[in-house]
């Protein structure tokens, strides 16, 4: 059966798959679209080869994890929120966020005594840290979609972190290291340049 423009319908091995379409709201709730970014990377977009992507769990655990694309999305249960991303520059958006939860993957290489501090390292270099505390003991998601999309280059694929209930700089982009270690003073990228290392909606952006 031939259907309007360039669709079709199912054939013998099953029904066609048609591109993901971007979903603008969820469970009543009005959606920010995956365009009202702006981009601010400190080095532009990161293009990948997931291929040749490799995303590592290391540090302070009982063993180094190294994970393939493919395989994070097929270990680790799958789940999905509406998070705010709320930058620092004053703009903020609302997307449907899907992917898996930091402390599975922290869990499933596990954790030695003395960690207390989780270090994020992008393709590009960027780096940002957290209490271990705060991604075992919240629904922290590494995402792999928005608002029914994967990610798109401009937005970290093939991971972003959904740092929920702090400002944007804490949302890493093209991850591709988790440390674990014992050094609650290290600070990221902007915290190095004054920004708070906390970086929570509640307080304030720079340290004093």
């Amino acid at each position: 059966m031939k259907l309007p423009g360039n669709v079709t319908s199912s054939t013998s091995d099953g029904p066609v798959p048609l591109p993901d379409v971007e979903v603008r709201s969820y469970q009543g709730r009005d959606l920010s679209s995956i365009n009202d970014f702006h981009e601010n990377s400190i080095r532009g977009p990161q293009y990948i080869n997931i291929a040749d992507y490799r995303l590592t769990v290391t540090g302070l655990t009982n063993e180094t994890r190294v994970y393939t694309y493919d395989e994070v999305l097929s270990v680790f249960p799958h789940y999905s929120k509406v998070t705010t991303l709320y930058c620092v520059e004053g703009w903020d958006v609302t997307l449907l966020w899907e992917g898996v939860l930091v402390r599975d993957m922290i869990a499933d290489a596990g954790i030695d005594p003395r960690a207390n501090t989780v270090i994020f390292t992008a393709h590009d270099g960027y780096t940002t840290s957290f209490p271990l505390d705060y991604l075992m003991n919240n629904n922290i998601l590494m995402a792999y979609r928005m608002n029914n999309l994967t990610l798109p280059a401009e937005r970290g694929y093939p991971f972003e972190l959904v740092a929920e209930d702090k400002w944007g700089y804490k949302w890493i982009r093209w991850i591709e290291k988790i440390e674990l270690t014992d050094d609650p003073t290290y600070r990221g990228y902007w915290e190095q340049r004054g920004y708070s290392n906390n970086g929570s909606l509640n307080g304030t952006i720079f340290e004093r």
